[in-house]
């Protein structure tokens, strides 16, 4: 495999900035886009060139030549496009939410399995140069025995707002779209809880505009995640141990991130530095799914299937907790 052919299967903001990121991987080359909107396609080919262009996404999973998809579309369409490819022999990048619920991803990973394809779900801040760090410093015991885990993501969407934000047949509301990076950093670091509580505040859709969570953990460990919609918070995180604390700053998600270090008994901060790279971000789960290709892998050692099962699992039992059911789960 010499230069490793990309398809984006949806023109949206994310597909852009994947596509804008492609361009800094210098072993990867954006190959063919698609959109239902076949106008959309052809702008968005325009901006980051793409040599082939479709106004099906049917149309775009014959093409024999792509070594890879890219499916960037709402989440609540991430099963049927992500089988769409894998059901003609493509390996698949699916954007965050993976899914709508456990079982959908359970039907996409058993797919890709059975036809040994690969399929991850790109859940690119785990790949983040200053995710990994913070990965680090816990193992090497920078903050003790870990104690708690507080995370904030929220935001006003602009009014009015896209139709994905609160309607429940596009899988709206807090949790999958924002929520979801919540549960994430908890759960990558933690693991799943011992047990869960969550309320909701219900948007006039039914679904979730505002939404308190607390995972208990069995050593006596919690963790308070908050996402919403009704207000700009700090979207900050902060992991507590007995001798140190860590807080990711405004967009703990993003490389934008600073790590601020607090040692047990010292008053000062530390400012932990990571080297500012070009780019959104999304360029190094890009080079990481070439070098799985490469490898002949169909499944991520990074990001595995039984992490984003695990992920999925976890937002349903809170989904349950709150009664919070989507069109697709019937």
């Amino acid at each position: 495999m010499n230069k490793v052919k990309w398809a984006v299967l949806g023109c949206g903001r994310i597909a852009g900035k994947f596509a804008a990121d492609l361009q800094l991987v210098q072993d990867a080359e954006l190959f063919a886009v698609a959109s239902r909107d076949i106008e959309k396609a052809k702008h968005f080919a325009l901006q980051y060139p793409a040599k082939h262009v479709y106004g099906s996404y049917e149309e775009l999973v014959r093409n024999t030549e792509i070594d890879v998809i890219y499916v960037a579309t709402p989440h609540s369409h991430h099963h049927e496009h992500t089988l769409i490819c894998l059901r003609h022999n493509k390996a698949v990048l699916c954007e965050k939410a993976f899914a709508i619920n456990g079982a959908q991803v359970r039907e996409m990973v058993t797919e890709a399995r059975n036809r040994k394809l690969f399929l991850m779900e790109a859940m690119w801040t785990k790949f983040l140069p200053h995710y990994n760090k913070v990965r680090s410093m816990i193992a090497d015991g920078k903050l003790g025995e870990l104690q708690s885990i507080q995370v904030n993501f929220g935001f006003l969407p602009p009014q009015p707002p896209a139709q994905r934000i609160f309607d429940p047949a596009l899988g709206g509301g807090t949790l999958l779209d924002i929520g979801i990076y919540n549960v994430f950093l908890v759960q990558s670091i933690l693991g799943k809880p011992d047990h869960i509580q969550a309320i909701m505040k219900r948007a006039s859709s039914g679904v979730d505009e505002q939404l308190a969570v607390q995972f208990q953990y069995n050593n006596g460990i919690v963790a308070q995640l908050l996402s919403s919609f009704t207000s700009n918070l700090q979207t900050d995180a902060n992991i507590a141990g007995n001798s140190g604390r860590i807080r990711l700053t405004s967009r703990f998600y993003e490389p934008s991130a600073t790590i601020e270090y607090y040692p047990e008994r010292v008053d000062s901060i530390q400012i932990i530095p990571i080297e500012k790279q070009a780019g959104w971000g999304y360029h190094h789960q890009i080079r990481h799914v070439q070098e799985c290709l490469r490898q002949g892998l169909t499944e991520s050692p990074v990001m595995t299937h039984k992490d984003s099962l695990g992920l999925m699992e976890t937002m349903d039992s809170i989904r349950r907790e709150v009664g919070l059911k989507y069109p697709a789960d019937c």
